[in-house]
């Protein structure tokens, strides 16, 4: 009995990550990524320096219509986003959410599944 969820055609599903790299539906991406259900895109964000408002910028097309939260994959381990970051994002209608980098690989599979408003902005980790 074949137990896998049904996904709509053309979205990104998060399969792995680790060694500096994703595997997103299929296709392997080197190093950070943005995530949305219909796109992934590279990311130049390395480490949490790199989060800003400008890298996200490639998101906020979409905010508020098919993204109301980011999940933030900050690396190994969470680090708290700053305040004007989460404050900017809130004025265009998204809702940050930080944590591991898997941690945010297996929210994202889960709110994806659930048709949620959702995309990942996530940082390689090694």
């Amino acid at each position: 009995m074949d137990i896998t969820p049904a996904l709509p055609a053309g979205r990104q599903l998060i399969e792995s990550y680790g060694d500096g790299r994703f595997k997103v539906s299929g296709a392997l991406h080197q190093g950070s990524i943005l995530v949305h259900p219909e796109e992934t895109l590279s990311w130049s964000a390395a480490d949490m320096a790199g989060v800003t408002l400008d890298s996200l910028a490639p998101l906020l097309p979409a905010a508020g219509r098919s993204i109301e939260v980011l999940l933030l994959g900050c690396g190994p381990s969470l680090v708290p986003v700053p305040k004007d970051l989460r404050q900017g994002l809130k004025a265009h209608g998204i809702v940050i959410e930080p944590m591991d980098t898997g941690a945010a690989c297996r929210t994202y599979n889960v709110l994806l599944l659930e048709e949620r408003a959702v995309a990942a902005a996530l940082i390689a980790v090694g």
